[in-house]
C-alpha cells in the first residue's frame, strides 16, 4: 500500500514537471517572483541580523559593568528635547561620582563633537572625543602603540591626542604617528599613542573613526563650554551594577538639589538596558526589512495563481479525458497542486542561492560596506518554507476549480 502511494507520488510529480516544461519560459517567469521574493527575504533579515550581532559584540567587548550618566532632557512649553538636552553635568559631578560612590571604580566625563584635521597635506573629518585618563579601563580599548595621557594632562587642559585606527590610517598611512603634531581646528595637538583596531559597528559606522583628547581640552579650547555631555563609569564588578546605578543617582539628587518627588535632571542607565533597547529596535528593523521583502513572495504567489487558472483552461480536454478514463476528483488535485507546489519549490530554491550571494555582495560594495550581513539557518528555513506554503495557498484555488469540470463538456471543449 505504502509503495503503490509512492510510486503514485514519483508519477504525479513526472507528469508536473513534464507540464511545466511544455512552457519553459512561461514557468521560469512564474517562478521568477518566488525568487526575487524569498532572495529579498533572506538579503534583508540577513542585514538586519548582522546589525544585531554587530551591536551585541559592541557592547560585549565593552564589558557587562558599564555605566552611562547623561545630562536630562530640557522641556519648553510641552516640547521635549530628549536625553542630553540640558547642561546640568559639571565636571564636578563627575569627579565626586568617582569619589563619593563606593561601587564605582573608573568614571570618564565625555564631551564630544566632530572637526576636521590636518596633518601635511591630508585631512580627515572624524569625531573628537574629550574623555578622562581612565577611557581605556573604562571602555575595555587597549592602545596599541605609544600611550594614553594621564590625569596631569587632564587636568592642565594639554593639547594632546590619541589616534582611532582609522584616523591613524588615513593621515599617516604606514608613518609612525607617535610624536607627530596634528591640526583639529587649527589647533595643534600631540599624539601620544593609537588605540587598538575594532572595526566596525553593525552598521553604525567604524568605532576607529575617532580622536580621544582630554575633556578638559575638548570644553575650554574646541568648545568653549563649562559642561560635560556625559559620564561613563565602569562599576566594581556586575553584580554591584544596581549599587552602583543608585549610589550616583542618590548623589546627583544631592549635589543638583532636586527636591523629593521631582523628576531628575539627569539619567543612569547601565549597559543591559541599553542592550536590550537596542536588540529591540534591531529586531523591530529585522521584522520591518522581512515584512517588506514577503509582500513580493505574496505577489510570486499570485503569478502562481493566475497560471496555473491559465493552464487549467489550457488543459480542459485533457482534464476532460482523464476522467473519462478513471481519473478521480482528488487525482486531478493533486496534479495541479503538485505543478504548483513543484513551481514555488523550485522557485524557493533558486531564490536561497539568490539571497545567501546577495548577502556576501552587499559586504563587498564599497557603498554599503559599513553593514554586516549574517544569513541564519532560520531565516534561510523560514523563507522557503513561506515559499512552500504560498504554492499551496495559492495553487489549491485553480487545482479546485480543475475538478469541478464535467467530464462531458470538458471533451467537447475547443
Amino acid at each position: 500500500m505504502m509503495k503503490r502511494a509512492l510510486m503514485h507520488g514519483v508519477r504525479t510529480c513526472r507528469v508536473a514537471f513534464r507540464a511545466l516544461a511544455r512552457n519553459k519560459m512561461r514557468s521560469f517567469l512564474t517562478a521568477l517572483g518566488i525568487i526575487i521574493g524569498v532572495g529579498a527575504v533572506i538579503a534583508m533579515v540577513s542585514i538586519g541580523e548582522g546589525a544585531k550581532r554587530g551591536i551585541e559584540s559592541r557592547f560585549a567587548a565593552m564589558g557587562t559593568n558599564l555605566l552611562f550618566v547623561s545630562a536630562g532632557s530640557q522641556s519648553d512649553r510641552g516640547v521635549h528635547g530628549g536625553w542630553g538636552s540640558m547642561q546640568t553635568l559639571k565636571e564636578e559631578d563627575a569627579l565626586a561620582i568617582g569619589q563619593e560612590c563606593p561601587a564605582v571604580m573608573y568614571i570618564s566625563p565625555s564631551v564630544s563633537a566632530r572637526a576636521q584635521t590636518v596633518y601635511g597635506n591630508k585631512n580627515w573629518n572624524t569625531s573628537i572625543s574629550g574623555t578622562g585618563a581612565r577611557y581605556p579601563e573604562v571602555r575595555n580599548w587597549d592602545v596599541e602603540l605609544g600611550a594614553y595621557f594621564d590625569d596631569n594632562m587632564v587636568k592642565s587642559a594639554a593639547k594632546v591626542c590619541v589616534l582611532g585606527a582609522d584616523v591613524k590610517t588615513n593621515l599617516f598611512e604606514d608613518e609612525d604617528p607617535i610624536g607627530k603634531v596634528i591640526r583639529v581646528k587649527k589647533i595643534p595637538f600631540k599624539v601620544l599613542g593609537v588605540l587598538k583596531k575594532r572595526g566596525e559597528s553593525g552598521g553604525f559606522g567604524s568605532r576607529d573613526d575617532m580622536i580621544a583628547i582630554p575633556y578638559t581640552t575638548a570644553m575650554r579650547r574646541l568648545q568653549g563650554v563649562d559642561y560635560i555631555q556625559s559620564v561613563d563609569v565602569r562599576a566594581v564588578s556586575s553584580s554591584q551594577m544596581v549599587e552602583a546605578q543608585a549610589q550616583i543617582q542618590e548623589l546627583l539628587r544631592v549635589r543638583h538639589r532636586i527636591a523629593p518627588g521631582a523628576e531628575d535632571d539627569f539619567t543612569v542607565r547601565n549597559m543591559s538596558e541599553i542592550a536590550e533597547s537596542a536588540a529591540e529596535a534591531t529586531q523591530m528593523m529585522t521584522v520591518l526589512l522581512g515584512s517588506i521583502a514577503g509582500i513580493s513572495l505574496l505577489v510570486g504567489g499570485i503569478g502562481i495563481m493566475n497560471i496555473m487558472l491559465v493552464s487549467v483552461t489550457e488543459r480542459i480536454r485533457e482534464i476532460g479525458l482523464r476522467m473519462a478514463v478513471g481519473a478521480r476528483e482528488r487525482d486531478i488535485l493533486l496534479q495541479f497542486l503538485t505543478e504548483a507546489i513543484v513551481l514555488s519549490l523550485m522557485g524557493g530554491l533558486i531564490g536561497i542561492g539568490v539571497g545567501v550571494g546577495a548577502s556576501k555582495l552587499i559586504k563587498k560594495i564599497k557603498m554599503f560596506a559599513a553593514f554586516n550581513t549574517v544569513v541564519s539557518i532560520e531565516s534561510v528555513l523560514m523563507a522557503f518554507l513561506f515559499a512552500a506554503t504560498i504554492g499551496i495557498f495559492f495553487g489549491f484555488y485553480p487545482a479546485r476549480k480543475a475538478t469541478r469540470l464535467d467530464p462531458i463538456e470538458a471533451l467537447r471543449y475547443e
